[in-house]
């Protein structure tokens, strides 16, 4: 392959310029397509818990130091637990819904813990959104039913409901477009350097002295003169 310099690059560019553009076109609709009418949109619902002091250990409403410690020590433990197939069989038997299976929930169910503080967010993922929320809170409801007879406390409290996303989050257009264009722009480069890699015909004196190593000595230009009516070539 012959070496290209900036100058040279630029310029086939520049005379691909139509090509290059249609081809960025292309992909920018192909983006539009699929971020509007291939993906279906699914939808997420989050509820969180809150883990208070224990009703037994605390008499007076306060928080003890044994209260934080037991806390801090059960959060990853809730974590699991809200994931097991007691709890998931409980929720998806209480909802009773056919569109609804342990599966689809233990694919679509995240755990986590808010760093440094008692809070568990739990997040479940549906292509309907009023689903989403209602498997969410229904989690919570029986996880917290559910410590009650694992370990003798009351220690969970529902410190927000998940409601009903409008908004799916794993659609946006405008991201989808741009990336869509910026593969665009990446075919459209390899595009013009194969093409002109695969292109071995003479376009100018240059390109004779580079292939046949002969000295161009003069060049005869190509043109035609026309009368001003258009009659005869002279």
């Amino acid at each position: 392959m012959e070496e290209l310099d900036l100058k040279e690059l630029l310029t086939i560019f520049w005379e691909r310029k139509a090509q290059i553009i249609l081809i960025i076109l292309v992909f920018a609709i192909i983006g539009v397509a699929y971020s509007y009418f291939l993906v279906e949109p699914d939808y997420k619902a989050t509820t969180k818990l809150v883990l208070t002091q224990s009703s037994e250990n605390s008499k007076d409403g306060s928080i003890t130091q044994a209260d934080v410690t037991l806390n801090s020590n059960l959060v990853s433990t809730y974590g699991e637990i809200i994931k097991t197939d007691n709890i998931l069989k409980t929720v998806v038997s209480n909802i009773n819904n056919p569109e609804i299976t342990i599966e689809d929930i233990k694919e679509n169910v995240t755990v986590k813990s808010v760093k440094d503080t008692e809070l568990l967010e739990i997040t479940v993922k549906n292509s309907n959104p009023n689903y989403a929320a209602q498997i969410a809170n229904e989690i919570a409801k029986v996880f917290c039913e559910r410590v009650v007879d694992i370990y003798s406390i009351s220690n969970t409290y529902v410190l927000d409901r998940a409601e009903p996303s409008a908004i799916p989050y794993n659609i946006n257009h405008i991201k989808d477009v741009i990336i869509f264009a910026f593969i665009g722009v990446i075919v459209a480069v390899i595009y013009v350097l194969i093409s002109n890699i695969l292109d071995n015909t003479i376009k100018t004196e240059q390109d004779i002295e580079k292939i046949g190593g002969l000295l161009v000595l003069t060049t005869i230009p190509d043109y035609t003169l026309e009368n001003k009516r258009g009659g005869r070539r002279k």
